[in-house]
C-alpha cells in the first residue's frame, strides 16, 4: 500500500484508493480531513455514527505511511515572530521550502524553482526544475498541520502557479472542500497569465487570488519581471476586477516596495489610478534582502507615507511586513539552492 501510495498524483486518486480501503463515503471524508489538517485519517475512526472497521483501520494506516512519503519535512527554522521555514523533500529527492506562519497560514510551493525570474527574488535564481503534483502540494499542507493548526492555504511559495495551474486548482479543491477550510481562506498568487485566469474561469471553487502588480509601468514591469507573461497593467487589473466579480470576494494586489524603484508619489498615484473605484486591496509589501540582489528597502517612514497617500487617494492600501524575516521565510527569500 505504501509503494503504491507514493504514485499518487491526483486528488481521484486518492480517493479511490480510500475507497478501496473499505472506507463508505462518511469515513472517507472524515479520514481525507483528518489527514490534511494534520491530524491523521484515523482521528475521528471511534465516531460512533461509523466507526471504521479493523480493515479499514490498517489499510488507511499504510496509505497514510505512504503519502507522507510525498512530502517530508527535512529541516525545520524557525522565526522569532512565530513563523517557521521548512525543507520539504519529495519522493524523487527535489527539495522545496514552505512556511507555517504565526496567523495560523501556510505558504505552499507549487514548482521546485521558478521560470518567471522576478529580479528582487530568490527563488527564480536558479529556474524551475518541475512541478509539483496536486498532492505534493496537499501532502505539505499536512506535514506542516501535523505541528500546529492552520486555517489557510497560500500559493505563495517558490514557483508561479499559472505555470502548474491544473494541480494548483486541484490542490486548492482538496483542501478547501476536502481539508474543509473554505474557498476564501486558500489564496492563489500570481504575477499574471490568462492561462490562469482561463482556469479560473472553468473552476468552481473560485479561490481568493492574490495579483502581484508591483508598478503600474508596463516598461519597469518588464524589467523586474522579465519573463512574465508581456500584459499590459491596465489589462491586468481589467482581469483581476472581472475575475473578483465573478468570485464575490475582491483581489489582493501585491505590490513589492523597492526603495528609488517603484516606490515614487507619481508610481504610487498612477497605480492608485488604475485600481480606485475598483475591488482591489492594495498590500504594500517592503522588499525582504536577498544576498547578491541590488535592490533596497525603503524606509519605514516611506512605507507609512505611501498608505497614508493612497488612502488618500481613494484606494485601500495595507503595509505588510512578512514574517520569518530572520529565518529567510519572508516573501522573495524562499529557494531550493540554499545551503543546508
Amino acid at each position: 500500500m505504501a509503494q503504491r501510495a507514493m504514485q499518487l498524483h491526483d486528488a481521484s486518486a486518492l480517493r479511490r484508493r480510500v475507497s478501496e480501503a473499505g472506507a463508505t463515503p462518511k469515513q472517507a471524508a472524515r479520514a481525507l480531513r483528518g489527514w490534511l489538517r494534520g491530524r491523521g485519517m484515523l482521528a475521528d475512526a471511534e465516531k460512533r455514527d461509523a466507526p471504521f472497521g479493523r480493515r479499514v483501520r490498517a489499510e488507511l494506516v499504510e496509505l497514510e505511511r505512504g503519502l507522507a512519503d510525498l512530502a517530508r519535512i527535512v529541516e525545520r527554522v524557525p522565526g522569532d515572530d512565530g513563523a517557521e521555514r521548512c525543507v520539504v523533500a519529495l519522493a524523487d529527492g527535489a527539495r522545496v521550502e514552505a512556511v507555517a506562519l504565526p496567523s495560523g497560514s501556510a505558504c505552499l510551493s507549487s514548482q521546485v524553482g521558478c521560470a518567471v525570474g522576478c529580479g528582487f527574488c530568490a527563488t527564480g535564481l536558479g529556474g524551475v526544475a518541475r512541478n509539483l503534483t496536486a498532492l505534493e502540494i496537499a501532502a505539505t499542507f499536512a506535514a506542516l498541520a501535523r505541528e500546529r493548526p492552520l486555517s489557510r492555504a497560500l500559493f505563495m511559495g517558490m514557483g508561479e502557479p499559472a505555470h502548474n495551474a491544473a494541480a494548483v486548482l486541484e490542490a486548492a479543491r482538496l483542501l478547501a472542500l476536502d481539508g474543509d477550510l473554505g474557498r476564501h481562506h486558500v489564496v492563489v498568487s500570481t504575477v499574471g497569465d490568462r492561462r490562469l485566469f482561463d482556469a479560473l474561469d472553468r473552476d468552481p471553487l473560485r479561490p481568493a487570488l492574490a495579483l502581484s502588480l508591483h508598478t503600474a509601468d508596463d516598461a519597469l514591469r518588464r524589467e523586474l519581471l522579465p519573463r512574465a507573461q508581456p500584459i499590459p497593467v491596465a489589462e491586468l487589473v481589467d482581469l483581476g476586477a472581472a475575475y473578483a466579480a465573478r468570485a464575490a470576494y475582491p483581489i489582493q494586489a501585491q505590490v513589492a516596495l523597492l526603495a528609488g524603484v517603484n516606490d515614487a508619489d507619481e508610481q504610487l498615484l498612477a497605480l492608485a489610478s488604475l485600481v480606485r473605484g475598483r475591488p482591489f486591496v492594495l498590500n504594500l509589501i517592503p522588499w525582504n534582502q536577498v544576498a547578491g540582489l541590488a535592490f533596497e528597502r525603503p524606509s519605514l517612514e516611506r512605507c507609512r507615507a505611501a498608505v497614508r497617500l493612497l488612502m488618500r487617494a481613494g484606494v485601500l492600501a495595507k503595509l505588510r511586513w512578512s514574517a520569518g524575516l530572520g529565518a529567510g521565510a519572508a516573501c522573495g527569500q524562499l529557494t531550493a539552492t540554499r545551503p543546508s
